[in-house]
């Protein structure tokens, strides 16, 4: 007798979630881009292409599946000094950035957050999941937003700044991905806050991104490392801001996944 071939009902989902995710990799975060806010294919048809963002972050490699081979870095580029936690970043090694004056590191339980004084942002902030911390990761939440007493005042967001802005302060490094009761308290620092929409924010980015990243990483076999940050269009001066510091407001977000064990991204 044929046996019958499986169902894409039935068939396995566990490698296409990271294509849902870089799919869902530029959603806009503008005021009034938040009534109407595309996600998954529908971003090829709302006319930002991946490649175009992939371009902008200026690593045309990543949109392959495959990583590259480990080439010299480009000129002008380096990496920040994250010797404390580099246990966040794939073989120990952060990505590299331009670097700027008021470029800050710091380390936290969980995740890792390039600062930038500039934008009052961070430039990234870098994660390591697994199964073991997805399945740790159902601590109370605190909602307890504080500034980083690490960062300079002139180079940090405050409570104040977020203060009748119509904009969510929105996890970088999500709380809900959070595995102890210390990181969870750590991960309401404003350092790992970005103003977003609350459409935004509180829907298609929590849902189609977050949820998915964390679905993912609880199903991978190994480490799976995320570098999520903001993309400033046309560049950080002159990006909207929030409040008396000046917080600046990114177009796009970005969320970069690696499964080590899988060698994809």
């Amino acid at each position: 007798m044929k046996k019958r071939k499986p169902s894409a009902r039935s068939r396995p989902r566990h490698k296409s979630h990271l294509f849902a995710i870089f799919l869902a990799l530029a959603l806009g975060l503008s005021a009034h881009s938040c009534t109407n806010i595309p996600a998954g294919r529908e971003l090829v048809a709302a006319g930002v292409s991946l490649e175009k963002l992939v371009r902008e972050l200026g690593k045309p490699e990543a949109a392959s599946k495959k990583l590259p081979h480990k080439a010299d870095a480009p000129a002008g580029l380096t990496a920040s000094d994250f010797s404390a936690c580099p246990q966040f970043f794939a073989s120990g090694k952060p990505p590299l950035v331009v670097p700027r004056p008021t470029h800050r590191a710091l380390c936290y339980e969980a995740f890792a957050i390039l600062h930038s004084g500039e934008s009052k942002t961070a430039v990234y902030v870098a994660q390591k999941l697994n199964r073991a911390s997805v399945k740790q990761a159902h601590q109370k939440r605190t909602d307890n937003f504080f500034a980083d007493a690490r960062l300079r005042q002139a180079e940090r967001a405050t409570l104040e700044d977020y203060r009748g802005s119509d904009f969510d302060r929105g996890h970088m490094a999500p709380a809900g991905q959070m595995p102890t009761p210390t990181a969870m308290v750590q991960s309401f620092s404003l350092a790992n806050m970005m103003p977003q929409a609350p459409q935004h924010n509180q829907g298609t980015w929590r849902v189609s991104v977050e949820d998915a990243t964390k679905k993912y990483a609880g199903r991978a076999s190994g480490d799976v490392y995320v570098i999520t940050g903001p993309v400033y269009e046309p560049s950080i001066a002159k990006s909207p801001s929030i409040g008396p510091g000046k917080v600046r407001v990114p177009k796009y977000l970005f969320k970069l996944v690696y499964d080590e064990q899988e060698n994809r991204a």
